[in-house]
């Protein structure tokens, strides 16, 4: 028996020409049908066309389209172009071509792959970026935004291709380059236009309890909105300059032990005739602004960093020095100082090897275990340890009858493991004023 093979060539041309002269996806205003609308991310018309990258969430959702039309509902599946950029403009210099012509001979390419792979698109809602009669309404809603205050210019740190010479997301970085062209992206300052979508940051997290989302996408959708409820918190320098810090845990300044600044930091520019080791400092933010947010914020990179020698910050409770360290897994974009406590977050566990040599830990019974605190010790390895009065804002139960107890026991502890310990507990004094302010803030906030 002879095989039959399929004539992919014949037949799935013969379908197309059908379905684009029928226009068989087309979606009518037809309101007897349950409706269905489907959404893809439209694609930046780039010279190379179609990459493998665009078929794969296409297909997805056409599987899901296709299934929807047999069971009857009225389907609208939009495609369109998200067709401005910089890496039009500048192929376009390059080769003395108008970028509106680039633009439309990738944009008809892209629609005859589009059309080749067999999609079921509405193409008579086919959207191009470019076009005066699109972009016109793009304008408008920007000018409300703006009118309302919602649009705003900042000089931010943004990832910068040094061949394209745009700004790139951070999904498009991938090991320090640029994913189109291959070329080194930088942290560059620029001045920028912002939509403040933090004024919406509630309304974004309640709503998302109203769409029909899988959960895992709930998560990354909140973690994208990222809002977080903390306070300001300043500290003196010894140079007479406030640094402003954020943290969701006041709780933990009594055992702050050193603080970070962010490479971008702007004190850092107006501190460099008081850094005395300003070399190594500016050679630590040009490996900074080599790396993307994701590789900053990476949670199992090893910490890096360059103490700021002849710059020390005052813990606002104790008034004792901090060193001042600057490092690159604090972000700009969110808090831009850290200060750390060793013996609660696993993020200062890691950051070691800064010569920094003292670790301070609070003894609140809600907090991790001593064997947990002695596993991150043994990675940070310091000389002294100094137990502080965290308990006095951990509740009203914390007497100095009982913070007498609690020293003798976790002194005992970290004295066995080897440690020598210094300890701040007995007798609270000035601490008990500045523990009444924190409980009567606790109980106004409840």
């Amino acid at each position: 028996m002879e095989e039959k093979k399929y004539d992919f060539s014949a037949i799935e041309s013969k379908w197309q020409k059908y379905w684009d002269e029928h226009k068989t996806f087309h979606a009518e205003n037809d309101y007897s049908k349950p409706k269905f609308y489907a959404l893809v991310e439209f694609p930046y018309p780039s010279g190379q066309g179609l990459h493998v990258g665009h078929p794969r969430p296409f297909t997805a959702m056409d599987i899901v389209t296709r299934k929807k039309r047999m069971e009857g509902y009225n389907v609208l599946y939009p495609i369109g172009f998200d067709a401005f950029g910089l890496p039009t403009e500048n192929y376009a210099i390059k080769n003395h071509i108008h970028p509106a012509i680039v633009t439309k001979q990738n944009i008809a390419n892209f629609t005859s792959q589009l059309k080749m792979l067999g999609y079921g698109f509405d193409w008579d809602r086919c959207i191009d970026t470019t076009d005066p009669s699109y972009y016109k309404w793009t304008q408008w809603i920007f000018q409300q935004m703006f009118k309302r205050g919602l649009a705003y210019k900042a000089t931010m740190p943004v990832n910068w291709c040094t061949s394209c010479k745009c700004v790139l997301a951070n999904e498009e970085v991938v090991n320090g380059v640029c994913e189109r062209c291959g070329s080194e992206v930088i942290r560059k300052e620029k001045s920028q236009w912002m939509l403040k979508i933090t004024a919406y940051a509630q309304r974004l997290l309640d709503d998302l309890e109203d769409v029909d989302y899988i959960e895992r996408v709930k998560i990354q959708q909140r973690n994208w909105i990222g809002r977080s409820t903390g306070a300001e918190i300043t500290f003196q320098t010894n140079i007479g300059d406030e640094v402003t810090v954020y943290t969701t845990r006041a709780d933990t300044l009594f055992g702050t032990s050193y603080m970070v600044i962010s490479p971008e930091h702007p004190l850092l520019k107006s501190w460099q005739p008081h850094i005395k080791n300003w070399d190594a400092v500016a050679a630590y933010q040009e490996e900074a602004a080599r790396k993307s947010d994701f590789e900053r914020g990476e949670l199992n990179k090893e910490k890096t960093g360059v103490r700021l020698e002849g710059i020390e910050a005052i813990n606002p409770v104790t008034h004792k020095p901090l060193p001042l360290f600057v490092s690159d897994y604090v972000l700009m974009g969110y808090g831009t100082t850290h200060y750390a406590n060793p013996a609660y977050a696993a993020l200062d566990y890691t950051f070691k090897d800064l010569g920094y040599s003292n670790v301070l830990i609070g003894t609140v019974e809600a907090y991790p275990s001593i064997p947990s605190i002695l596993r991150g010790l043994k990675e940070l390895q310091p000389e002294k340890i100094h137990l502080t009065p965290f308990m006095i804002v951990a509740g009203d139960h914390a007497t100095n009858d009982m913070a007498g107890e609690e020293e003798d026991s976790w002194k005992n502890q970290f004295e066995a493991a080897g440690y020598t310990v210094e300890c701040h507990l007995k007798g609270l004094g000035e601490y008990e004023g500045i523990r009444k302010i924190f409980l009567k803030h606790i109980e106004e906030s409840k």
